[in-house]
Parts: C-alpha cells; sequence; structure tokens
C-alpha cells in the first residue's frame, strides 16, 4: 500500500534542514535502495528555499508508515512543525502499473 507523507517545517529552521541533509538523504537512499520510496523531494517557498517535505513510501498498513516517517533524520532533528500520512492511490503515470 502506498502512502504519502507530507510535512511542514518549523519556521526559520531552514539551517536546521541543512545542516540535517546528508543524513537524511542517506536514508532516503536506503528506502530507495529497498523499493519502499516511490517519490520524495522538498515544498518550496516563495523565494525557491525548501519548506517541507512529501515523500510516497510503500508500506503494510499505515503503522508501518509511521514507523518509516519517525525515522527520517529530519523528523528525529525535530524539524517538522507537523506531519500528516494518508493513504495514496496513485493512478496517472504509476511506472508500476
Amino acid at each position: 500500500m502506498l502512502f504519502a507523507v507530507i510535512c511542514a517545517d518549523k519556521p526559520a529552521h531552514l539551517n536546521l534542514r541543512m545542516e540535517t541533509r546528508p543524513t537524511h538523504l542517506e536514508w532516503l537512499n536506503g528506502l530507495n535502495a529497498a523499493g519502499t520510496l516511490k517519490i520524495g523531494g522538498p515544498f518550496l517557498d516563495a523565494d525557491g528555499k525548501p519548506c517541507g517535505s512529501m515523500l510516497l513510501i510503500a508500506a503494510d498498513d499505515m503503522e508501518g508508515a509511521k514507523a518509516i516517517a519517525a525515522q527520517d533524520p529530519y523528523a528525529k532533528a525535530g524539524l517538522f512543525a507537523n506531519v500528516e500520512i494518508k493513504p495514496y492511490n496513485w493512478v496517472f503515470n504509476n511506472p508500476e502499473a
């Protein structure tokens, strides 16, 4: 099952994001290699700077998706003001369909 993980950064935390980014990318590379990560990237503010994240991940159920999201180095560092996880149905342009 697919889940969208939608994260909003805390205001004025760009430095924390940039400091944590190498560890975050390493974690994402692991998810990608395992086939868990389908899509990922940052949301951008009006100035084009990252201000949140969106991941599309595969998990068995909501609890599994929450467990994966909790391992994000950004989440562990306290970057996010909030995280929303929603079941997702990838209908168009899904390369696995």
